[in-house]
């Protein structure tokens, strides 16, 4: 590992500034993120998204059973049809393989920031629905406890016209890659 000293544009108040610079543009070249490395983790969360349609499950949703459960109806604000997906467990490609997360620790991350797939700030909004999709092996006891927890904990970020917030799936196919996928 090693950490690169950029100067800033808006400040320089020191005369190493320039060593600094060009020293550093190697290693932020050799070691920038590919395309391809963006390219698996977007084929990742799609293939995370539509796996319910392409697998069966304990736990199985569709499209339909989506948008009857998810949004109400009548819905008040039809302009509001906008998905934000979160990606859990997000991890380098080398590391995959050796990460075994429990259910509560794959909803930490899914509501954390850090993993959402866009760079909008949750806490300053509200959500209307949610919904997560495991895949793997589960205990849907543990996936429906650890949802209503998650719907408990953050009710102030939801809406409170909208009963049953939250909705989980559970897809019995793991990843190749990934021990357990959210």
């Amino acid at each position: 590992m090693t950490f690169s000293v950029f100067p800033s544009p808006k400040l320089s108040d020191t005369v190493v500034e320039p060593y600094n610079a060009t020293l550093s543009v190697h290693q932020l070249v050799e070691n920038a993120d590919e395309f391809g490395d963006l390219n698996h983790l977007i084929s990742a969360t799609m293939s995370g998204v539509t796996c319910c349609l392409r697998f069966p499950g304990q736990l199985n949703s569709d499209l339909r059973k989506l948008s009857v459960n998810l949004i109400p109806f009548p819905f008040p604000f039809p302009r509001l049809h906008f998905f934000m997906v979160g990606f859990a467990p997000l991890t380098s490609r080398g590391s995959q393989q050796y990460s075994a997360l429990s259910v509560p620790e794959l909803t930490q991350q899914m509501c954390d920031a850090k993993n959402m797939m866009c760079a909008a700030d949750s806490r300053h909004g509200r959500y209307l629905t949610a919904s997560a999709v495991f895949r793997g092996k589960l205990s849907t006891k543990e996936v429906d406890e650890q949802m209503m927890n998650i719907q408990n904990k953050n009710s102030s970020y939801f809406v409170e016209w909208i009963p049953n917030k939250v909705k989980s799936s559970v897809c019995d196919i793991a990843t190749l890659t990934l021990i357990i996928f959210l």
